[in-house]
């Protein structure tokens, strides 16, 4: 039996003092073990197992730490009160060694926990607050070289288009959700060479600590800002094909790919839900003449839902996206908590999508990037209107309607040079109050307005109106059916074409 090596840093020094939903870490350093590659867990794992005080049980996977045959589990405790942990060590999937119980004191403290789902409105922390992400994409940082013809210059700036200087933004704004990628050029955990990002070094081991380093700090960031991310993390450095979604060895790939995201962020509440794929169609039609078999990217999908949900013990929630064709068997797999598809040149028809696929499938819908325009390669100074217009009507139209994170842009480099991004703070303003007033409760109403484009919802004592509109007069007047053979009729009004304003009365 191999002799393992607990430490705990718990803090700086003395005592250990952990509190309810803060970051406990411990190393636990190994000596004599054999493996070639400790990032497989085929190979070796080290595992900490706990009871919570209310007897919940769990295990949490740890992450090999890079030199000194040494791991570490980051764990959040959601309890107060005394849990036990056990360091499991196994090798070539062979039990190896353990240690006795352990005790882990933790003091109570304020604090909200993870996310979790709720109803289609809302997702609920574990303290029981209700949440609705409102914010936008910052799927990356500057790039090196950016080729897009008119936007490039914009994008390159590193000194503004950063985490550090953007995430403190969308907190100035307002926001308190975004979504980031995983990927060759961003957040590169696997990738050794080419990152078309100065932020990255070189490696030669299967992860690259600059990279893990790099996400470190940012959740570390959005944490401090109280911002939460959508982590879309991609198949790693590999080309998704269809040997990717049905070979056995590709699957025990990001199988360890997966245990090693969980192992290392896991921990944090920032992460609100891991995101498979951006826009799974695209790769499944990357080969248009030999597209990839739908079953295979569902049973995929299937499969890997439910091992993360197996060793994820904080249960953050968990999605993937496609960009407009749907996969037969993608939105009805139970261990997805919410579907979810991007709309672009579409955005009037974001309220039906919501209602048509969460009445279909029977859970939560969002629609992850939404706005005017998709094609890189548009001169958006000839379009900027229409831009900055569904910039926040898709905002809007998120509000109220049943989606728990509303529709979130892309192109954040070119609203944040205009300020648009700045329209964000008002959503959220209406957003707090749509849950305070109701505590949760959202009723739709009938709008009667011209052009058809007018919504309600009753929170509570109170109702919330919105009205865009779409027609080429102004509107002077709109009534809301509020039920009991009661309307309510607003007269003398002024919204010009392709304007919109909200109500509460």
């Amino acid at each position: 039996m191999l002799a393992v090596l607990l430490s705990a840093l718990l803090g700086l020094s003395g005592p250990a003092k952990v509190y309810q939903f803060e970051k406990a870490e411990f190393s636990i350093t190994v000596f004599g073990g054999q493996w070639d590659n400790p990032y497989r867990q085929e190979e070796v794992a080290m595992d900490m197992e706990y009871y919570a005080p209310d007897g919940e049980h769990g295990v949490l996977p740890c992450f090999y730490c890079g030199s000194d045959s040494t791991w570490t589990a980051r764990f959040t405790p959601i309890q107060s009160g005394r849990y036990s942990l056990r360091f499991i060590y196994t090798e070539s999937e062979d039990f190896a060694s353990d240690l006795d119980d352990l005790s882990l004191i933790v003091y109570p403290a304020d604090g909200q926990g993870f996310l979790h789902p709720n109803d289609n409105w809302t997702f609920r922390f574990d303290n029981g607050d209700l949440f609705r992400g409102i914010g936008e994409n910052i799927c990356w940082e500057s790039r090196t070289e950016d080729d897009n013809p008119h936007l490039s210059e914009l994008h390159q700036q590193a000194d503004i288009y950063n985490y550090d200087v953007m995430l403190p933004r969308l907190k100035a704004h307002g926001g308190n959700f975004t979504r980031m990628w995983m990927c060759s050029w961003n957040f590169p955990i696997d990738r050794q060479k080419d990152f078309n990002n100065p932020r990255y070094t070189e490696c030669d081991g299967p992860i690259n600590e600059s990279a893990v380093k790099r996400l470190d700090h940012v959740l570390g960031l959005a944490e401090n800002l109280d911002i939460k991310v959508m982590l879309c993390m991609g198949q790693g450095n590999v080309k998704a094909d269809e040997d990717f979604f049905t070979s056995e060895d590709a699957k025990a790939r990001y199988r360890n790919y997966l245990r090693y995201t969980v192992a290392r962020w896991g921990y944090s509440p920032s992460v609100a839900a891991w995101e498979f794929f951006n826009e799974v169609d695209n790769i499944q039609f990357a080969d248009s003449e030999n597209p990839i078999p739908a079953a295979a990217i569902a049973d995929w999908h299937s499969e890997m839902a439910k091992y993360l949900r197996s060793i994820d013990p904080h249960s953050h929630m968990i999605t993937t996206s496609i960009s407009h064709r749907d996969i037969e068997g993608l939105n009805s797999i139970p261990e997805i908590d919410f579907n979810q598809k991007h709309i672009y040149k579409a955005t009037a028809d974001i309220p039906n999508t919501i209602n048509r696929y969460e009445k279909e499938f029977d859970k939560p819908y969002v629609i992850g990037e939404a706005g005017y325009e998709w094609d890189w390669y548009k001169n958006f100074e000839e379009i900027a209107d229409g831009l900055d217009m569904d910039f926040t009507r898709a905002m809007y139209y998120g509000l109220f309607n049943p989606t728990p994170i509303v529709p979130m842009s892309w192109w954040w480099e070119w609203f944040d040079s205009r300020g648009t991004d700045a329209k964000i703070a008002e959503v959220r303003a209406l957003s707090d109050q749509m849950i305070e007033a109701g505590g949760g409760s959202f009723e739709p109403l009938e709008v009667r307005v011209a052009g058809n484009d007018g919504y309600a919802v009753r929170c509570g004592k109170k109702v919330f109106v919105y009205i865009f509109n779409p027609t080429d007069k102004p509107i002077t007047t709109f009534s809301v059916v509020l039920g009991d053979h009661k309307t309510y009729r607003l007269t003398k009004l002024n919204i010009l074409p392709n304007k919109e304003q909200t109500f509460i009365l």
